[in-house]
């Protein structure tokens, strides 16, 4: 049986039960949004290659839209969802399009200029409430008939969501489609000269990336019943980065780590520097719920310094050391089996 499934598996019980043993709901919703949106950030960046510090733009703006359609214009929580996601696909497409012929630095700083108009126009917008954001949005009920009301109710809907939208990475990755896009950030040169239509595969990773960014932003809305300026800020876009990088780029349980670590961080640093002032009878632990920004980044850096492949990353490449090495003839087979020719339909791109 593969580990993974196995640890996947585990996580997943310990999610359902994580209610039950005293965790709070709401915060376990808003980790697993934020999950999301780092998931669907390390698609484009761990497994294409692109670097977007506009990724805001789509958490963000899903976020007003699923938010004002839900409060405003009446939609049950199924068609707010959707409309977010809409939202953040739209978005994408439009970036893309923009975006997606340039590359390295050039990509990043396209991308961030229009986050930046984007921020720029909720800050104006009159639906999106300005500085005071878009509050007091309705869980309602689920195709009418679930009430979602209630914490818990609420949980296990977003864990499902959640859950169904990271196989759907899942899959993306382990697809032929995954497959070119791994070749891309690789070799991308060589995946032109295959015949690979490499600027359509970019721009179909980043709409794909986008719409889930949507969702997480659209879900994480029902969850706290607002959207504000935060969401859509730069700030966002360099916070999902830090948790791909801190989990591990280019795995699939790195920015669920990262995520973990970031936003548990943000929420119970002042927590821990009360603990530890009480263990320690040092004062100065009292202010680090007022210092999270600096006790991210020195955690950031020993990351750099210490575990160049992100947390995952490391475990990962530590377990890979103690497997042990195939056998002569299983290494020779491997190496005279015939490597696949790109399926027609794969390589035109559609």
């Amino acid at each position: 049986m593969n580990k993974s499934f196995v640890g996947y598996g585990l996580l997943l019980a310990a999610l359902v039960a994580a209610p039950f043993i005293g965790a709070y709901p709401v915060f376990l919703m808003k980790l697993l949004c934020f999950a999301l949106f780092a998931s669907a950030f390390n698609l484009l960046l761990g497994f294409t290659g692109l670097l977007s510090f506009g990724h805001a733009a789509f958490l963000g703006f899903s976020a007003y839209i699923a938010g004002y359609g839900m409060r405003n214009l009446g939609l049950t929580p199924e068609l707010g969802l959707l409309a977010g996601t809409a939202t953040g696909a739209l978005l994408g497409w439009l970036f893309g399009m923009l975006a997606i012929r340039r590359q390295g630095i050039y990509f990043a700083m396209i991308t961030l200029a229009l986050a930046q108009m984007v921020y720029f126009v909720c800050l104006q917008a009159r639906f999106t409430g300005g500085e005071d954001g878009l509050q007091g949005v309705p869980r309602g009920k689920l195709f009418g008939l679930l009430d979602l009301s209630g914490d818990l109710t609420l949980y296990y809907v977003t864990l499902t969501i959640v859950v169904a939208a990271f196989l759907l990475i899942v899959r993306t990755i382990h697809s032929p489609f995954g497959q070119v896009l791994k070749g891309i950030k690789e070799n991308e040169p060589r995946a032109v000269s295959l015949g690979y239509d490499v600027a359509r595969f970019k721009l179909l990773a980043f709409v794909i990336s986008a719409a889930v960014s949507g969702l997480a932003g659209s879900l994480k809305t029902l969850v706290l019943g607002f959207a504000t300026l935060t969401d859509v800020h730069w700030s966002s876009s360099g916070s999902v980065i830090l948790m791909t990088l801190l989990g591990g780029l280019g795995t699939l349980s790195g920015p669920l780590v990262g995520a973990t670590v970031v936003v548990a961080l943000e929420n119970k640093i002042g927590e821990l520097g009360s603990f530890l002032a009480r263990a320690t009878g040092v004062d100065w632990f009292n202010t680090l719920g007022e210092s999270v920004t600096m006790v991210t980044g020195l955690i950031f850096v020993v990351c750099v310094l210490a575990f160049r492949r992100g947390i995952m990353g490391e475990v990962i490449a530590l377990l890979k050391r103690g497997r042990p090495a195939p056998k002569t003839g299983e290494a020779s087979a491997r190496q005279k089996a015939p490597v696949p020719n790109p399926s027609p339909t794969v390589a035109s791109g559609r």
